[in-house]
């Protein structure tokens, strides 16, 4: 059996939930509203005009189309990392903090996606999109949300504790150790969802890809290997794309001779 389809009609159904969170919103009185609304809306145009994109290049698999996919996911992922972090910087330093993202984002990764499709996957031709482009979606929006969260622990702890930064530099501690403590939380804070996701997984729920595997007919087993396969990579690229960006993004508030700029 494969499949069950979802008439259009049924698919509006399924906005009632939206309906009733709205509700519940103007009982309560908090004006979210019109952010459930934006949000839903978005959803909505954005997964739709994704779904003929990528029916486009399923049926027209070239190493350009999967290549521009990956480059464009990376593109929008690194823009909304600089959109989350909303911190009031030096122009100098956020266009530094800007650019080590954009080395962290890409490169980590990259590297992780590498690594599972040809390593692990071992996937032919190399550049099959049915398997390069929801993989690379997985990795990078994982990974996406890891550096957001280093960021914007790094910078608001540096922000916040400048005097104890400025102490340590001045009995001659060097910017990275100055600041190594904060780099350590970062990292604790932006790993953290990626373990807790994967504590849960299993027993507490069903992760979106297994599930849409056995939904459309794929053997349970194979969709747990391949489930815990991805999670192993997403946990590569989070790590990967966050240690980078914490080995490069201290300097970005320091300038050539070590002093603090904020």
């Amino acid at each position: 059996m494969g499949p069950v389809d979802i008439s259009l009609v049924q698919l509006l159904s399924a906005y009632v939930f939206v309906v009733i969170l709205m509700l519940i919103l103007k009982a309560r009185k908090i004006p979210r509203e019109k952010d459930v609304l934006m949000a839903s809306l978005r959803m909505t145009i954005q997964l739709v005009l994704a779904g003929f994109v990528l029916s486009y290049i399923l049926e027209n698999p070239t190493p350009f189309y999967t290549i521009l996919a990956v480059i464009v996911m990376e593109a929008f992922a690194i823009y909304n990392v600089y959109r989350r972090a909303k911190l009031s910087l030096p122009k100098n330093v956020k266009m530094r903090l800007e650019f080590f993202i954009a080395i962290s984002v890409s490169s980590g990764t990259l590297l992780s996606l590498f690594y599972f499709l040809y390593v692990v996957v071992r996937i032919s031709p190399w550049f099959d999109p049915r398997y390069v482009v929801p993989l690379a979606g997985m990795i990078i929006g994982n990974s996406m949300t890891g550096v957001s969260l280093g960021v914007k622990s790094l910078s608001e702890s540096i922000l916040s504790q400048k005097p104890l930064v400025e102490a340590a530099l001045m009995l001659g501690a060097r910017p990275k150790d100055a600041t190594k403590y904060f780099s350590d939380k970062a990292f604790d804070s932006a790993i953290l969802p990626t373990i807790n996701s994967m504590i849960g997984m299993g027993i507490v729920f069903l992760p979106g890809m297994m599930t849409g595997q056995i939904l459309s007919g794929t053997s349970p087993i194979t969709a747990i290997k391949y489930q815990i396969a991805i999670m192993l990579g997403i946990l590569g690229g989070v790590t990967i794309s966050v240690s980078v960006f914490l080995m490069l993004g201290y300097r970005a508030f320091f300038n050539k001779e070590d002093q603090l700029i904020i």
